[in-house]
């Protein structure tokens, strides 16, 4: 009778064990969509969540004509803008495999951080933005000169990326509108808001400030690029930047 009980009782263990093992597996995948406001970002080949980050993966080159692409390029175009001064850098504009990790839901630093030479941001085509310097604490005064009919220019590498205004996003889109993300996470605005241009006076220290768009309705902090220094951001990030990697 023991015997019997215990045979019994054992494959009741066994079943149960094997039934819990099977209605709880482990799921460590994430099913999170990006916020629809990312998909203005048409010139990523993927966007994605990836924990508490946006993945942003984009090649770096324009959508537009260039005198930077090669002359082979569908996309070269001879210099039509408006500078008189214009001159051509040594540089080609080349495609990289960019990744852009930016927090998912940003917030003000406690401690600032400050923008590097390099790519600071993702503009909505998918070029890099970069500050207002040409150099280590080199102003853009001279550098100007080899920006091309966008305002936009590759450096040594053949990154080709802004600086200032991107005409041709503001062309297409609007002065007022996103024109892409700094690597904290927070969004840039073209040179005009509300039918009004905004100006270096109308911010704060880092090139922003906070207030309802059209993208975030319930309010957020944003960059606004101006036509004077330092064009897209301050000396200093406002929230924690991730990282930008090839």
């Amino acid at each position: 009778m023991n015997k019997l009980f215990l045979f019994f009782a054992t494959l009741l263990f066994i079943s149960c064990s094997k039934s819990e093992g099977e209605t709880e597996p482990t799921d460590t995948s994430s099913s999170l969509e990006p916020p629809e406001v990312y998909s203005k970002i048409y010139g990523a080949s993927q966007i994605s969540i990836e924990g508490d980050f946006v993945v942003i993966e984009v090649d770096g080159t324009p959508d537009h004509g260039s005198p930077y692409f090669n002359t082979s390029s569908s996309l070269y175009e001879n210099y039509n803008g408006d500078n008189p001064n214009f001159s051509l850098n040594p540089n080609q504009i080349n495609a990289f495999n960019l990744t852009y990790k930016i927090p998912l839901n940003p917030k003000e630093a406690s401690n600032k951080s400050s923008t590097r030479l390099g790519s600071m941001g993702v503009a909505l085509n998918g070029v890099a933005l970069f500050n207002q310097y040409a150099g280590p604490n080199q102003p853009l005064t001279n550098e100007i000169n080899s920006f091309d009919q966008y305002n936009g220019h590759p450096e040594r590498l053949g990154t080709y990326h802004y600086h200032i205004e991107p005409l041709y996003l503001t062309q297409e889109n609007g002065k007022d509108a996103l024109m892409g993300f700094l690597l904290d996470g927070f969004p840039v605005y073209g040179p005009e808001e509300n039918g009004s241009k905004v100006t270096n006076s109308d911010l704060d220290a880092y090139h922003g400030h906070q207030h309802a768009t059209s993208d975030f309705p319930e309010g957020i902090y944003h960059y606004h690029i101006t036509d004077n220094d330092p064009y897209i951001n301050g000396n200093q990030y406002f929230g924690t930047p991730g990282t930008v990697t090839q």
